[in-house]
């Protein structure tokens, strides 16, 4: 099966785009970000029409995510239980497939805007709020996969410029150790488990040619535990959408499962 990621940057705008995608990349699951839109406002039916089901969690102008997949969604989780938080920012389902139950784990992590403001610390205590419910998820249901725009970009070489960002947002000592103490749970890079080209990345700004330049940072990921990583048989980049006329800033990444 093939799981995937993309924050679309407003589906109502990038909707034609995501299901021309889904036509032509038929996963099994796809977990999208920055919806931009309340739930009452999401298209079931142009998904329901492709084939798919999807739960959401939306919010109006920003955040919001849901999951698009093959066969419908049971367990919904919306948000960190506990942590109290007024921005759609998470939603987990279990999905059944023929290798058994998945639970997919989809986040639209905080940005952070900068080390030292209040929106830093904020993001810092929601990854610390993730990880500690994750630890309860990963024993409840051992495959599992997180997947979502983390706005981080775990090391130098995810980033097209490391040392002129060095302590930036998404670059600093503090994201890339909560990074880490995500896959101290069990969890794994699934795009670092192969071989890939320099200077790979899946967001590129809107301004100054930025993906024409490929100066880019790749902060979407998928990472997957101990019981699926064995069966991972592939983790890419599609820079294709990022083509297209008015394209989301991000490209999907796609983790193929055996």
């Amino acid at each position: 099966m093939q799981i995937a990621t993309w924050n679309v940057n407003s589906l109502s705008v990038r909707l034609p785009q995501v299901l021309a995608w889904l036509a032509a990349n038929p996963v099994d699951a796809l977990g999208l970000q920055e919806l931009k839109l309340v739930d009452d406002k999401f298209p079931h039916d142009a998904f329901e029409a492709a084939g798919y089901h999807a739960v959401c969690f939306g919010q109006k102008t920003y955040n919001g995510v849901a999951i698009v997949s093959r066969t419908p969604a049971r367990g919904v989780v919306r948000n960190i239980p506990g942590f109290g938080d007024e921005q759609a920012r998470v939603i987990a389902a279990t999905l059944d497939t023929a290798d058994g139950p998945l639970r997919l784990v989809n986040c639209y992590f905080v940005n952070g805007q900068a080390p030292g403001t209040d929106k830093f610390a904020y993001k810092l205590e929601w990854l610390a709020a993730l990880q500690d419910w994750l630890r309860d998820e990963l024993a409840a249901h051992p495959r599992l996969a997180l997947v979502g725009d983390f706005n981080i970009a775990p090391e130098d070489r995810d980033s097209y410029d490391p040392v002129g960002l060095k302590d930036t947002i998404h670059h600093t000592v503090e994201e890339r150790a909560h990074f880490q103490r995500l896959l101290d749970l069990g969890l794994t890079d699934a795009f670092r488990l192969f071989e890939q080209p320099e200077k790979s990345y899946s967001w590129w700004d809107y301004r100054m040619l930025g993906f024409q330049k490929n100066r880019g940072l790749r902060i979407d990921h998928i990472l997957v535990s101990q019981a699926l990583r064995a069966g991972v048989t592939a983790c890419h980049v599609d820079r294709a959408p990022r083509k297209n006329p008015q394209p989301s800033d991000h490209a999907p990444v796609v983790a193929t499962l055996g």
